[in-house]
Formats: C-alpha cells, structure tokens, sequence
C-alpha cells in the first residue's frame, strides 16, 4: 500500500478565497438594501401603532370617566386627546407625534380602505378634509361631532415618497370601532 506524502501547505487556493469573499459581499450588500425597506415599514408600523393606542385609550377612556373625549389631528403629524368633564379639573391634554418621520398623507394611486369612508385627504371624516372642527368619543363608545352625528372616517399616513409604506386607520362612527390596515402593494390588508 502505498502512503501519500503529507503535504503541511495544504489550504485555499487564491481563486476559492475570491469567490467566498464576492459571496460575503453580494449577501451583504443584499440585506443592507433589505434592511431600508424593513425599516420604513417598521416605522410606518409605528406611527399606525401610536395613532391606533391614542384613538383606542381616548374611546376607553371615554367610557371608563363617562365623558367626552375630544380628538383633535394637528398638524402633519400629530394627534391631540382631550377629556371634556362636566365638572371639576379635567387631566391636561396629551398631544402625541408619530415617530420615525411618517405623516399624515395620501398616496397617488392606492384606493380608499375597503370601509370605503373617502379618501380625498388624509384625515378625511363625515365628507370633510380634515373633518368636522369637534370630533369626540361619547361615553357609549361611539364617536360623533358636535351637533351630535355619528362621525365616520379614515386617517391616511406612512413616510413621503415610499407608497409602501400606506397605513390606514378609519373609526366607525356608530360604535366608535377603530380598524388599522396596510398597503401590501395590491391591496388594504387589515
């Protein structure tokens, strides 16, 4: 039987070195551009998620005191809840900005949510751009303006010049229900 020689110099030869570090590159490279897309998604996410917590605790809120809750959208990117109480010292307001650069906005070419309240502005409720000056939760939960009509309504956002990043939050005047939807690209998806 015969014995190889062992060789000490045994290794990588320049050309296999090349390709695995071309590979390294090329995955990188990949998930860097990745990466954005995931990140402006995830910020359109919770700047959705903010707005969906204020609206929910101001409907909560609402019903829990028995009063008033006002809310008020302000800006281009902020949303003001105000309790109104009969009587006494009601809390401060709490005003909230949506984090990560999104506004409220509508993009060209994606269609109303599948609520279908309008979508000619990005805060759009009752048929007006920016909707009725008083908009408020009642102590049943329903959400009305101040001659006391239900308030039906959606509130366009996601960051600028990114269609995919499309959120949607509308609020059922009659219960006070408050629905969250994405662009995925095609279509809302709850």
């Amino acid at each position: 039987m015969k014995r190889r020689p062992v060789n000490s110099e045994d290794g990588f030869s320049l050309i296999e070195g090349v390709i695995v570090v071309a590979i390294i590159f090329i995955v990188g490279a990949m998930t860097v551009f990745g990466l954005g897309t995931v990140l402006r998604n995830a910020k359109a996410n919770s700047a959705m998620n903010q707005l969906v917590s204020q609206l929910r605790s101001a409907r909560e809120r609402a019903i829990a005191h028995r009063c008033e809750v006002q809310v008020q959208f302000v800006g281009t990117n902020q949303v003001t809840v105000s309790e109104i109480w009969a009587a006494g010292s009601p809390p401060p307001p709490v005003t909230v900005s949506f984090e990560g650069g999104a506004t409220f906005q509508v993009f060209n070419g994606i269609p109303d949510t599948p609520m279908v309240f309008g979508n000619s502005s990005p805060v759009y409720f009752a048929g007006l751009s920016g909707g009725p000056p008083v908009m408020k939760f009642t102590s049943t939960g329903a959400f009305i303006d101040a001659g006391n009509t239900f308030v039906d309504g959606t509130v366009f956002l996601g960051i600028t010049g990114k269609p995919s990043t499309a959120r949607a939050v509308t609020i059922l005047g009659s219960t006070g229900r408050v629905r969250q939807y994405h662009w995925d690209g095609t279509q809302w998806q709850e």
